[in-house]
């Protein structure tokens, strides 16, 4: 009996697998760019801060250079619970502080929510609001690329999201192998199918009538899935754009990067509880793939660990001495699953291949599995500290300008 329920996780598992790897292949091309449009959109640029003096003066000087009418955008950094100099930097370079205060509602998700109050209390008010972290470095014609979506219909847009320190320690290239896999193999697919793409918490656009519409809402420790959920409930489909560039800064540690990551699991857990299985019927009952495909996105934190505790479970089984007691679906079709298992990895280098990435990124693949791995206990702590919304801060101190960046692409 239960070597039949375990056969039979491993059969979902698989499935949910493979729709994964069958979408991938719809990443291989790009479709033809969208029409152009004149700088027409005005936008409200929200930059979320909590003590971050030694990074956020790169940012605005990269904002206040951008691409793009500088009547039509203003930029506002949030200084949420600030004890340093973060507030006055934004000051002396000319940019609007929005200091808050609120030891109690903590994290990015309701410093959002404070900050779209106090927007649409001012006398001037914007088509759309974009949002960054205050570590990120923005594509000078990001604004551009915004404009044109929203002037062909989306009202809800997510960019490229790359690193900016790729190559500073074994961890932040698996960060950035990681992105770009996501990128060509997760979003792009999307595009190209039809369906709703993931908010990924910067480099974020959403048209300001929607944002009034249905609020913000979305105060998870994952206010960018969450949003995500909730746009998609109601018909409305984030879409990714290739073109517009966000850089972010990625932790150095592993001791960091297992903080932010457990962070993100935590949240995951929270959402994929309360979104799941609404969004599911609503997509089975309208015949809906878009739905489907969200709800199945909002469960792969669980697919991760059912599967990482079933590996290791008949890894186990494997090597205990004696008669195997639980069946694999490896004794079926040992070809078949191995080459399954090849190929799901094989996308990251694929991945590289494709996105052109510098090639001194390609020798951290060797300790890319690792990374890979360490989601596992990760996930397994995060499952049993799920009900824990203690927002923790990632610190940045990363200081690069965007020309750094782009040179570095390049060579």
């Amino acid at each position: 009996m239960l070597d039949n329920l375990l056969l039979g996780i491993q059969i979902v598992l698989a499935v949910i697998g493979g729709y994964q790897l069958f979408l991938t292949f719809f990443g291989w091309y790009r479709r033809k760019a969208t029409k152009q449009h004149e700088p027409q959109k005005s936008f409200a640029v929200l930059v979320a801060a909590h003590n971050e003096e030694q990074v956020v003066g790169a940012l605005i000087e990269n904002l206040k250079n951008l691409d793009y009418p500088k009547e039509l955008y203003d930029i506002f950094v949030i200084c949420d619970n600030c004890t340093d100099k973060t507030a006055q930097i934004a000051k002396n370079m000319g940019v609007y502080a929005m200091e808050r205060h609120n030891a109690k509602l903590r994290g990015k998700g309701y410093a959002i929510e404070w900050m779209l109050k106090e927007l649409w209390k001012m006398p001037r008010q914007y088509d759309a609001v974009v949002m960054f972290d205050a570590d990120n470095l923005v594509g000078t014609d990001y604004l551009r690329h915004m404009n044109n979506d929203l002037c062909n219909g989306s009202r809800v847009i997510q960019a490229y999201l790359d690193t900016k320190n790729p190559n500073d320690s074994w961890i932040t290239a698996a960060y950035a192998i990681t992105y770009w896999y996501c990128n060509r193999l997760w979003q792009l697919p999307r595009v190209n199918l039809g369906l709703a793409n993931f908010l990924g918490g910067t480099g974020m656009c959403f048209e300001s009538s929607l944002l009034k519409e249905i609020g913000w809402g979305a105060t998870s420790l994952v206010e960018d899935l969450e949003f995500t959920m909730r746009c998609v409930q109601r018909g409305v489909y984030p879409h990714f754009n290739y073109d517009a560039k966000v850089f972010d800064e990625k932790p150095l540690t592993f001791k960091a990067s297992a903080r932010q990551r457990l962070r993100w699991m935590q949240g995951h857990f929270d959402v994929a509880r309360r979104y799941f299985f609404p969004l599911f019927w609503q997509g089975l009952k309208e015949g809906n793939w878009a739905k489907l495909d969200t709800a199945v996105y909002a469960i792969n934190v669980y697919t991760l660990f059912i599967g990482s505790i079933l590996t290791v479970f008949l890894w186990i089984d494997v090597a205990l001495p004696g008669v195997r007691t639980f069946t694999s679906m490896y004794d079926y079709s040992p070809f078949f699953f191995t080459m399954l298992t090849i190929l799901t990895y094989a996308q990251f280098p694929l991945a590289l291949v494709i996105e052109k990435a510098p090639w001194k990124t390609y020798k951290y693949l060797l300790l890319f599995p690792i990374f890979l791995l360490s989601w596992w206990p990760i996930t397994f702590y995060a499952f049993f500290t799920q009900n824990n919304k203690q927002w923790s801060h990632t610190q940045h101190t990363r200081v690069i300008r965007l020309e750094e960046v782009q040179s570095k692409q390049v060579s």
